[in-house]
């Protein structure tokens, strides 16, 4: 005899959603607090969120399932930028994946440095398969250019025998609750503290040569922090002694609950020690902290971050233009534009109108949008 359908009175039925939807609303403001949580809950997070995590890094492949690792390469020193790519999407569609606005970045920074050696590389394993997607022809306009170089990351061969290895072998980054972000903050200091040169964020768009910027170097962002969007340091001497520095600040310090502490965080208290100033704007007005430089806003973060939209409204074209006459890039901060979408046939956009300058080839790969 079967047994009986087990029947809830309502109002114990609301109990249960009331309680199941008060379940879900915390932990979306835990995960919104600068607060550590739980190893389960990120956990759980990420397995409902896997486009979020970082569980493609520890995916071992070969060069028949993924690009050649960068571990097996020697960039040219001093003369090579950077960027990282440490999402899974590559892993997930299953072959090397970039968006317009990544493309732009790389392009414009291979365009406007020709002598420089760029350099993507992609944590998440990935190979280069091509379909005629958006995605395969930007992929295939930035391998027109003869300075660029495409690698995967190898995460452990990465970290292995630097100051990060017992970081990351204890599972911080994939535990944290910014594990791309975080990824990405640990990737920059340590490929500076490995090879020298520049790292750039994937959201600026490069509009002057960087061959005038000094060897150690980073910007200011605002009158409060040092960014880490795009930083320099020295493959030897005493840039080399700054890069470590910092990845020893990681390994001692690093917070996988608070977004900014590793990234603009250490370069920001790397900066406060070498300068001897409390305040970010005293970093600014000295010419030389150690050798290292310490550029104003105006060079890379001209438009502020709490001012991204004016990048995608036409009536601030001439503002943004006149702002940024003295920056090496503009930085369109993508942890707020990432879903405002700009159609191409838009005109006096001004975030579009810097493409159609800096980064005219990806541009003509965009099916509707940039």
């Amino acid at each position: 005899m079967l047994p009986r359908a087990i029947r809830y009175p309502k109002h114990r039925i609301i109990q249960l959603l009331s309680l199941a939807g008060s379940g879900i609303l915390s932990t979306i403001l835990l995960l919104a607090m600068n607060v550590p949580l739980p190893s389960f809950v990120i956990n759980a997070y990420y397995w409902v969120n896997p486009d979020k995590g970082v569980f493609c890094h520890y995916i071992k492949t070969n060069s028949k399932t993924s690009l050649p690792d960068i571990s097996d390469y020697i960039p040219k020193e001093g003369k090579s930028i950077f960027f990282h790519e440490t999402s899974c999407h590559s892993f997930i569609n299953g072959k090397v994946t970039i968006t317009s606005r990544q493309a732009c970045a790389v392009e414009s920074a291979a365009r406007m440095n020709p002598e420089h050696e760029v350099y993507l590389l992609y944590a998440s394993p990935g190979n280069l398969v091509f379909e005629n997607t958006e995605s395969d022809r930007l992929v295939k306009v930035l391998l027109e250019y003869s300075n660029m170089n495409i690698f995967h990351v190898d995460m452990e061969r990465y970290f292995s025998k630097t100051p990060l290895e017992k970081l990351y072998h204890k599972g911080s980054l994939k535990l944290s609750k910014y594990a791309q972000s975080h990824t990405s903050d640990l990737l920059r200091y340590l490929t500076l503290w490995k090879y020298g040169g520049i790292y750039l964020d994937l959201d600026v768009i490069v509009i002057k040569s960087l061959d005038g910027l000094a060897t150690d170097f980073s910007g200011v962002e605002s009158h409060r922090a040092v960014a880490a969007g795009i930083m320099g340091f020295n493959y030897t001497g005493t840039g080399h002694d700054f890069a470590t520095a910092c990845l020893e600040d990681l390994k001692h310090n690093f917070k996988g609950h608070d977004w900014g502490w590793n990234g603009p965080g250490t370069i920001t208290r790397l900066l406060k020690r070498i300068c001897n100033v409390k305040t970010v704007d005293e970093m600014v007005k000295k010419s030389s902290c150690e050798g290292f430089k310490v550029y104003p806003p105006s060079a890379f973060y001209a438009i502020p971050y709490w001012d991204w939209k004016w990048f995608f409204e036409p009536q601030y074209l001439e503002v943004v233009e006149k702002m940024t006459v003295n920056s090496s890039l503009i930085h369109v901060w993508n942890g707020f534009s990432a879903t405002t979408k700009i159609p191409i046939e838009s005109t006096n956009v001004p975030y579009l109108e810097f493409a159609k300058k800096y980064c005219p080839n990806v541009l003509k790969q965009c099916d509707k949008y940039f």
